[in-house]
Order: C-alpha cells, then structure tokens, then sequence
C-alpha cells in the first residue's frame, strides 16, 4: 500500500500488521499499530518533521533511539520524540513549527503515588551486556530489576541481520544478531530473579542513592545496593558545511528504521566512516533495495574488519579511503554530497573533490559511551559496574562475554556463592574486543583437482565459526583458536557448512569433480532482493571487488536454516580459486557528477549545537578568547543547553578545542544537569505521564 516500506526481506521475516489511522498536519494517513511515529512519517514519505525556530532548518530524526530531541513532534497537544512515542488509532500529530512556543499543558492532571522499590542489582540497559549480565545473576541467585526504554529487549541486537563474529560457544558467532537478541530475551524471561521493566527509561542516580525511573509513562523510585551500567552508547556527530540538512542521520536511526521496522527510508545512500557500523549499515541498505553511492573513511584504510569493507566492494559499493566529506548540497534535504582526498595530516588536497547525487547521509564515525549513570552513581557514593558500550566501545560479542563475566563478579560482591572468575575468561574477554590485525595478500592453495575450501579471509579478527562447523575438521586456525586466521588441511566433503556459516561471507569452494577445466565454485549470496537465476550470467569478482568476467549460474541452492543462500557458478579453471563474489550494483550507481557542487557556507557555518543552532564560527571565536570552560560557552552561546543536554555537541566542542591546540587537562567539562532525559516536571510530583488514550 505505502511504497515505502519493505515487502520482501532476505533475511527478515515480513509479518502483515493491522492499519491504523492517524493525522499529520490534518492530513490522515495510515500507519501500522504501534509502530513509532517517526516510522509511520518516513513510511509515508515524510522525512522533514518540522523546522527549527531559531533558523529555519529541516528537522527530522538523527539517532532514533531517545538520546537528542531532533524528532519532536506535538502528539495529541504534548512535545514527544517521535522516535520513542508508538501511534495509537486517531492519533493527531502535529509539526514543531513556530515553537519554542508549546501548547498549553493540563491544568488537572491525573495524579499517582510515587512508588519506591527495593532491589538487589538495577540493570540500566537491556541489550547484549545487560542481558547476558542479568542471566549470571539469576544463576546465582541475586534478584534485580532490569530496565530498557524500548518496547523490547535486546538492544542493539535486534537491528543485526548479519552473523556474529567472536568465538561459537562464548557468544554465539555464526549466528544473527536479531536471533542472538531473541535467544537471550527468552532466557532472560524465564528467570524468576530478573524482572525486566520495557518502556522504562532511568532518569537520574539521585544524592540519596535512588534513581527516577520513569515506567510506561508512571514515576517510580528504585533503591538498590548497585548499579550495573550496560545503556550501551550513543553515535557522534560530524561538522561539515551543510550537516542541518534534512536527511542526515545516524547508522543506528537508519537500522532502526530498515532492519527493525521494515522501511525504506532512503533510495540513494551516502555513508561516512569506515567502521564496522558503516560498513554493516552499507551491507544492510543493500539487503533492503537501497543503492549505496559510496563510503568515505578519513584513515588510510577502514577501520572496521577487511571482510566487511570486502562484501561492500565486491556487491559494488567503491569505498574511499583517505577521504572526507567537505559539504552536503541542498535547500532543505539533501540533494548531494562532495567529497575530497585528504592528507595524512587531515587536510584536503584541493583539486580531489568528487560530488555524487544521494537524498541521504548516514553518520558512522564512532560511538561515545553512555556513561553518565556510572558517573551520577558515583557522586551519589553508590556501588555501581559498567560492560558493554557504557564502559568500553567494541563489538556485540564482547559486550556478551564482558557482561557475562561481569555478573559473576557482580554476585560474588553481594556475596553469592559464586566461583572465582577464571584467568582464562580475562584472557578471552581481551582476544574479544581485539582490534582487526594487519591485512596480508590472499594465499591460494595449489590443489587443482577433487573439492575444496578457499579462504578469503585475509585479517586477524575474533572468529572461529568456520573452523568448528567442519564435519572433517578441516579449517584450523593459526595460532590462536578464535583469533588466528583460518586455513584449510585435510578432506572437503563439499557441504557447504563453512560457506554458509562465515559471517565476513569470506569462504568459497571449489570443485574441480566434475568438470576440471570449468570447476563450478560456491558463494554465498545474501541479498535475496535481486535474484540471481540458473542459466543466466553474472559479474564475477575477486576479493577486492574486481571484475573477473561473466559467469554462468549452474545452480541456486535454497535457503538453509541460516538463511544464506549458496550459488554455484562455472568458472575457468584458471580462475576459480580467485572468485569471491558477485556484483549486484551497477557502476553507474556510483558515478560522479560532471560538475563539482561546492557550498558557499565555510567550514565556520558548521553546526555544533543542533539544539540551539550554535556554529563551529562561534565556539572558534570563544576558544580563541582564551575559554576552555564548557560551562562558560554554554552561558554565552547556549551551546549545551538544549534538549539533548549535550549528548550532541560537547563531542564536537572538545574536537575544536584539540584543533586548536587546547590539551584535554585545560578543558573544564560541563556540569551535567540533574536529569539526563527530558520529562514533565509533573512527573516528580506524581503526575501521569503516559500517552492520552
């Protein structure tokens, strides 16, 4: 009906959901029950939600997950983020034009007494680390309330339709994120000691050792002997000329959206930064039918694993390295981007610059931990832990393990009859969250007969699926079982096993059985949404995304319980142990414009502050002053003060300062305000906070 959304999925099931009506701007629309707000918009082809009063500029969303205020909406008469606020039938939803002036608020709400619970453990976040942190306390018997503002648990889990790198038996590797999510949820469920609060969002770790919960809406005080800090982290901003545009966002908000809601809400994607996010977010635009233009990272070479920035060349996504953008072009949303070379020493080479046609930008250019309740914890002299992204960035498979070890340290504290934590598990916790190794060039084996694996993966990274699936137990590691790069000795039975379960896609086979001076050679094949058919010829490319040739498709597999599909292809023989992939989007898909769209706005016209619209121009001027106090540049420019609290723009201010030779001692940082989510001041008093029926 809406063409927006995403009817068919490799990887994701499609479930067909009751309509329901609502009203934007007094237009009705349709939407699907209880999907967020922000989702039935962008479904219905909205993507501007209204325009900062201080400007003019295009709001809409950036990190859908609660921590700015981008999104605000005025939902049945009150100031909501779109993000996190469900739609219910009839709803009348409406534009922030003309604030900062809102509607009148109810002059008789409805009141509740302030309940105060007593727990063992509070358990801020329900996501990787928080979850498997929670199934070690149960084990032992510690009692805790979990809570997540979501309507479920899982975190970021539930947005990962790839397989999971790590190690098989420590956190699931070989299997999907969003399977990953649902296995621990389950367990979690049925544990008596862990009671798990969804829609629940902490506000604040008051002086008095208590912490504001606000639950579907009702005020609660919760009073337990610690906190356990697993809310994950939150994604950073990037200063470039033209970054208000409408259709600049964050790589979680666009999973949230493609991978959890089943919206298209891009056709033409550009993504900055080279991190596994930005490369997997890359990888999941594809799946959904959405042409990827480019990726640009600043760094000589992309800083996420080799195997992910692989599977984006060889399905024909051209990766920048050593790049950065220089401006977006457009009046209101995004209409292109430019980008350039750049030196070693960050600057751009002038003369490098390339524009490229998108109505989307996605920012990936790292993650800061949200670790404000670890440090309002600690001021109010409360015992308080942290795992996962609020205590150190790395992947989902160490959030698990680290959140793992964690409740068991957690419980021996309290004084559970727990073991003592292993030397071993440090030591696998440390290989877990390792940084990728060095790239070395692909080696092939000599074998010209019989069937065999090729692998392409060619970086020390945290994976061992591969060499614990082989029913002849023949790929091995080097050196280290979960860190050590896979290779093959022994006998290849020509399953598949390897292919289908290796979460880089980075294994072949080649079979020579048949057929010596055409071997037909296994890939995998994920994107079901352009099907690749026996008989027909495709584009055949080594590890590096190079064209190999046209191939023939001797055969499709079906999909097999991991849902990867397999393809086999005949290749000459000369040829074969190099394919790797094949190609889905055409290289017009990826051309530049001919003419190169420079902005007229500066490097100082770049905005901070997006809350208050304050500008790189501005804060420059004050540090140049002599100001490092961040508290004094909140006062003077109001930088800080908005909604978001910060989340946004202290990031941003600190990089200036270091710009501008400013050491990190000389730095004052912020005081944080006593509340690090924004909600009615009524609340506190018992008011009711949930949405009107």
């Amino acid at each position: 009906m809406i063409g927006n959304r995403i009817r068919q999925h490799p990887i994701l099931p499609v479930a067909e959901r009751s309509q329901i009506t609502f009203y934007w701007n007094n237009q009705p629309l349709q939407a699907e029950k209880g999907e967020m707000i922000a989702t039935a918009l962008f479904a219905n082809g909205i993507k501007v939600f209204g325009h900062h009063h201080k400007d003019g500029s295009a709001l809409g969303i950036f990190c859908a997950n609660g921590q700015c205020a981008k999104c605000t909406v005025i939902a049945n008469g009150k100031p909501v983020k779109s993000c996190m606020t469900p739609l219910k039938e009839n709803m009348i939803v409406e534009s922030v034009e003309g604030l900062p002036i809102l509607p009148e608020a109810d002059n008789e709400p409805k009141m509740h007494d302030i309940e105060e619970i007593a727990t063992d453990v509070l358990i801020i976040g329900g996501g990787p680390a928080g979850l498997s942190a929670g199934l070690q306390l149960a084990k032992y018997g510690i009692s805790a309330i979990l809570v997540d503002d979501k309507n479920e648990l899982g975190g970021k889990l539930v947005l990962q339709t790839h397989k999971f790198f790590g190690s098989v038996v420590d956190s699931y590797a070989g299997t999907r994120g969003i399977d990953i999510g649902k296995l621990l949820s389950e367990e979690i469920s049925q544990t008596k000691e862990i009671e798990t609060w969804t829609n629940s969002t902490a506000i604040y770790v008051f002086h008095d050792q208590k912490v504001g919960i606000l639950k579907d809406g009702e005020y609660k005080i919760v009073q337990p002997k610690l906190v356990l800090n697993t809310a994950g982290a939150r994604e950073k901003f990037l200063r470039f000329a033209g970054n208000t545009l409408g259709g600049i966002y964050g790589a979680g908000a666009f999973q949230t959206l493609v991978n959890r809601d089943l919206v298209r809400p891009t056709q033409r994607l550009f993504i900055i930064g080279g991190g596994n996010v930005g490369l997997i977010a890359g990888y999941h635009a594809l799946q959904a039918g959405i042409e990827v233009v480019g990726l640009v990272e600043a760094m000589p070479q992309c800083g996420g694993y080799k195997v992910h920035a692989d599977k984006l060349q060889r399905l024909g996504v051209p990766i920048y390295t050593s790049h950065t953008i220089i401006s977006a072009g457009g009046d209101e949303v995004v209409k292109s981007i430019t980008i350039a070379e750049i030196t070693d020493k960050f600057e751009v080479i002038k003369g490098t610059e390339k524009s490229f046609a998108c109505d989307t930008i996605l920012i990936a250019v790292g993650l800061e931990p949200v670790s404000e309740f670890t440090q309002a914890a600690e001021r109010a002299g409360l015992t308080v832990f942290s795992a996962g992204d609020a205590s150190e960035i790395a992947e989902a498979s160490s959030a698990m393990f680290n959140g793992k070890i964690l409740g068991v340290k957690v419980a021996r504290f309290l004084g559970a009859d727990a073991p003592e934590i292993p030397q071993a598990w440090y030591e696998k916790a440390t290989i877990l969250k390792s940084h990728p190794g060095e790239v070395l060039d692909p080696v092939y084996t000599d074998a010209h007969e019989g069937v065999m694996p090729i692998v392409h993966c060619r970086q020390e990274i945290p994976c061992n699926p591969c060499s614990t699936i082989c029913p002849t137990n023949s790929i091995h590691l080097y050196g280290d079982p979960i860190m050590g790069l896979p290779y093959f000795d022994g006998k290849c039975v020509g399953c598949g096993e390897c292919v289908r379960i290796c979460p880089g896609l980075a294994i072949t086979i080649v079979d020579y059985r048949e057929n010596n001076s055409h071997p037909l050679v296994t890939i995998p094949y994920e994107v079901g949404n352009i099907p690749v058919e026996v008989g027909t010829k495709v584009p055949a490319v080594d590890i590096k995304g190079d064209l190999l040739g046209m191939m023939e498709v001797a055969k499709v597999l079906k999909k097999h319980k991991t849902k990867t599909q397999l393809i086999k292809l005949k290749v000459p023989h000369d040829l074969a142990r190099k394919v790797a992939g094949i190609r889905i989007q055409d290289e017009a898909v990826s051309a530049p414009l001919p003419e190169v769209i420079l902005s007229k706005k500066l490097d100082d016209d770049a905005m901070v502050c997006l809350c208050e619209r304050v500008t790189a121009g501005e804060i420059r001027k004050l540090i140049r002053q002599g100001i490092t106090d961040l508290n004094q540049i909140k006062a003077i420019t109001r930088a800080g003060m908005g909604p978001c609290g910060a989340k946004t723009c202290d990031s941003l201010i600190r990089q200036l300062m270091r710009q501008e030779g400013i050491s990190a001692d000389k730095i004052i940082a912020n005081t944080k305000r006593p509340a690090f989510v924004e909600v009615p001041l009524g609340i506190y008093a018992g008011a009711e906070g949930g949405d009107d029926e």
